[in-house]
């Protein structure tokens, strides 16, 4: 475990046969609606990458994957409120049934923002998978079919997940120490 982690909450293995059952229930579900275009996965950068690229090699139809960059973090460690595509869709999902790939819902005003913005485009279908949910108290009302793990509301990291850009390659979700962050 890393010097700054203060538990590890999920394992390597838990994430893994996690993120294999998840992309088991999206294989059923679009398997009859997906046809020769398939899914379009959109992964949620930079948190979401690893998540994802775990996540299609799970899922087995006809899918293309392609990446948003949105932020409402900067380096800090609460959201700012401010939400901001950083990098845009390269694919037209008009019409295409849409998986946003998510990393971590914490408020959860990000990802509605996401929502609205992409319905706007006229998805087929439009639903979310997040590895995680936070508990948090006053996270905003997501609709979300694939969920990996509740987990609670303190400062996690790894998989993907980071503070001030460290600590993404750690194979575990962890809890940060409040040292580290404060």
């Amino acid at each position: 475990m890393h010097n700054d982690i203060s538990e590890i909450l999920f394992s390597e293995q838990d994430l893994a046969i996690r993120v294999r059952e998840l992309g088991e229930a999206i294989t059923r579900d679009y398997a009859d609606v997906a046809g020769d275009a398939g899914i379009v996965v959109v992964s949620i950068l930079r948190g979401g990458a690893v998540f994802t690229c775990d996540l299609i090699r799970a899922i087995d139809l006809p899918l293309e994957v392609d990446f948003m960059a949105v932020s409402s973090y900067g380096n800090g460690a609460k959201s700012s409120g401010v939400v901001r595509i950083l990098k845009d869709l390269s694919t037209d999902i008009r019409g295409r049934h849409v998986v946003i790939a998510e990393g971590i819902i914490d408020s959860g005003l990000t990802l509605k923002y996401l929502l609205k913005n992409l319905q706007s485009r006229e998805p087929a279908s439009l639903t979310v998978a997040a590895l995680m949910r936070k508990d948090t108290p006053a996270q905003a009302d997501i609709p979300c079919r694939y969920i990996g793990f509740e987990c609670p509301d303190e400062f996690i990291v790894g998989y993907g997940l980071d503070f001030a850009e460290h600590y993404r390659n750690l194979p575990y979700i962890g809890v940060l120490k409040p040292e580290i962050y404060q």
